[in-house]
């Protein structure tokens, strides 16, 4: 039996499912979660928070039912410095330090695949760079950042 690959899946996918602003993001989402038992698919602990915080009471509704039996991963004390690493070396403002966190746990849970629809700090050829270089230079594996269109074989919006 062929091993599965084992994906992690950032808030932005999960909300992507509902987000009827983004009609385009939307439809990629729910055909890539059509082939959804092709994978192991993970979320984290950090994923849960930020379902958690969505003002929209419907929308974190639908996400935290999509989740539910989703493989959970921590935030270890590990993760937490792995993630300061990204943000140093400039993977990732300051400021978005959760954006880091999300690709710090995939990592170190060796995750094949970190799928995400942040183009702005996750998805993006920079913070791509960083990541192989500090993962690099402390010993920790590549990760696959990719958008569900490439998952799918297709192209990025």
């Amino acid at each position: 039996m062929k091993k599965k690959l084992r994906i992690y899946l950032d808030t932005s996918v999960i909300s992507a499912l509902f987000d009827e602003r983004s009609p385009e993001m939307m439809r990629w989402t729910k055909e890539f979660w059509r082939s959804i038992n092709e994978y192991e698919v993970h979320i984290s602990d950090l994923t849960i928070v930020e379902v958690q915080e969505t003002p929209d009471v419907k929308l974190k509704e639908q996400m935290v039912k999509i989740i539910a039996d989703l493989n959970r991963l921590k935030i270890s004390e590990e993760v937490e410095q792995l993630g300061n690493e990204y943000v140093r070396y400039g993977a990732v403002p300051v400021k978005y330090r959760k954006d880091a966190l999300h690709i710090a746990i995939a990592v170190l849970n060796h995750i094949d695949i970190l799928v995400s629809w942040n183009y702005r700090h996750i998805v993006r050829r920079k913070t791509k760079e960083v990541v192989r270089m500090v993962n690099s230079k402390y010993g920790y594996p590549f990760i696959e950042i990719i958008a569900p269109p490439e998952i799918l074989g297709g192209e990025e919006l």
